[in-house]
């Protein structure tokens, strides 16, 4: 079966990893992100990392370890964490990237670009906070 939209599991194990660190009363974990996504714990440990190194998150260590916020939850939204991951969403028209177009008339219509355009606009509308 074919999905129009659809989230690498990257993206959506920051997403949702990012909203278990900002409800937890203690320190997240890897294994318990792992769980609650449903994910492997060396994918979740890969992408955290990510997310320290672009200061989402500090990382503790030790047995009681695990991540807290660097920033408030209202001052991260959905799209930094989404392109700290897959990058920055461009935004084309055309989805195959030519530049002329065999058709008189696209044959997309250009939904494509709003989707994309819709999609960007949602994320970067919407922080931790929102989900808390």
């Amino acid at each position: 079966m074919s999905k129009i939209v659809s989230l690498t599991e990257a993206a959506s194990i920051a997403l949702h990893g990012m909203i278990i660190v900002a409800k937890s009363e203690k320190m997240a974990n890897v294994v318990q992100i792992a769980e609650l996504t449903g994910s492997s714990k060396h994918h979740v440990a890969k992408i955290f990392q990510r997310l320290v190194k672009d200061n989402y998150l500090e990382s503790h260590r030790g047995p009681s370890g695990g991540f807290t916020l660097k920033r408030k939850p209202t001052d991260i939204t959905l799209l930094e964490i989404y392109e700290s991951i897959e990058g920055r969403i461009e935004v084309t028209t055309c989805p195959l990237d030519k530049g002329i177009c065999p058709f008189g008339l696209c044959i997309m219509d250009n939904v494509t670009r709003k989707m994309t355009v819709d999609f960007r606009t949602h994320l970067q509308g919407h922080t931790l906070a929102d989900y808390l």
